[in-house]
């Protein structure tokens, strides 16, 4: 998928920063924190992860997701939201 269509959700990029800012949720609480269903998070996770640029693991039937720590396409994202984050304070 191109960089582009990665970043053209504002729902993923404010994805990213809520993991950016937390480290690891679980689906429900993502989606509490951006005021939208489950099932519209659950979608927009799925990119992200097939993307390489998050993680999750399995406790029973719940999934806790966060920026995965062996993809420099993480890596980078991280420290770009990290720089963009400063400018603003």
């Amino acid at each position: 998928m191109d960089i582009e269509n990665v970043f053209m959700s504002k729902l993923r990029i404010k994805t990213l920063k809520v993991l950016a800012r937390v480290g690891e949720l679980n689906v429900s609480e993502i989606a509490r924190r951006l005021d939208v269903n489950y099932g519209t998070i659950n979608n927009h996770l799925g990119v992200l992860e097939d993307e390489g640029l998050i993680v999750h693991k399995r406790f029973g039937r719940m999934r806790l997701y966060r920026f995965n720590p062996n993809s420099r396409k993480a890596e980078a994202v991280l420290n770009l939201l990290e720089v963009w984050e400063k400018q603003d304070k």
